[in-house]
């Protein structure tokens, strides 16, 4: 029996979502938030990470090397403003109010606001992958945000959100990041 090609191309983004880590006890398991929030109009899911490495010099030479991950990161582009994700990256809850026509729906920011972790997940759309009708899942773990999302207005054009995360490996596996490669497209949860 052969086995699915490890190998394929990267096309496209179809959709994100975020999803609260709820607890991560070491040799335990992790566990999340039942709902899933979608980051709406995901335009780019970029991910990155920093090596360091150190080497060992003795007797006017080169003796050993070696290396070890320091950090892996990402950074996500929208089209559209979400108040329930920046709710469940920063804190707070978003509260909705009114009757038609004049409803509200308000996140703030407020001194107990703190950011939390969260599990990203990205996927390309069926055929953004090599494998026809397949495709691509790429997930952070336990991740945090590492400056605050953009946010605000453009003149005369739209303005495009964007956050950037820290992961970390999760206390209950060690897990940081995976990328699972589909035969038959499987929608994020």
């Amino acid at each position: 029996m052969a086995g699915l090609s490890h190998v394929t191309k990267l096309f496209s983004i179809v959709d994100c979502k975020l999803t609260v880590l709820t607890a991560d006890p070491v040799g335990g398991t992790a566990t999340y938030a039942a709902t899933s929030i979608d980051i709406p109009g995901i335009q780019e899911l970029a991910i990155s990470g920093s090596i360091q490495s150190k080497t060992l010099r003795g007797d006017n030479t080169l003796l050993d090397t070696s290396s070890y991950i320091d950090g892996v990161t990402a950074s996500a582009k929208h089209a559209l403003l979400s108040l329930d994700a920046l709710a469940a990256m920063l804190g707070g809850a978003v509260t909705d109010s009114g009757a038609t026509p004049a409803q509200k729906a308000v996140w703030e920011l407020t001194g107990s606001s703190a950011p939390t972790y969260f599990k990203i997940e990205g996927v390309t759309p069926p055929g953004g992958s090599s494998l026809i009708g397949g495709d691509v899942h790429v997930t952070l773990s336990k991740c945090m945000l590492s400056k605050f999302p953009d946010l605000g207005f453009a003149q005369d054009d739209y303005r495009i959100p964007s956050f950037e995360v820290s992961a970390v490996p999760l206390a209950s596996t060690g897990k940081w990041l995976s990328i699972t490669l589909n035969e038959t497209a499987v929608a994020i949860p």
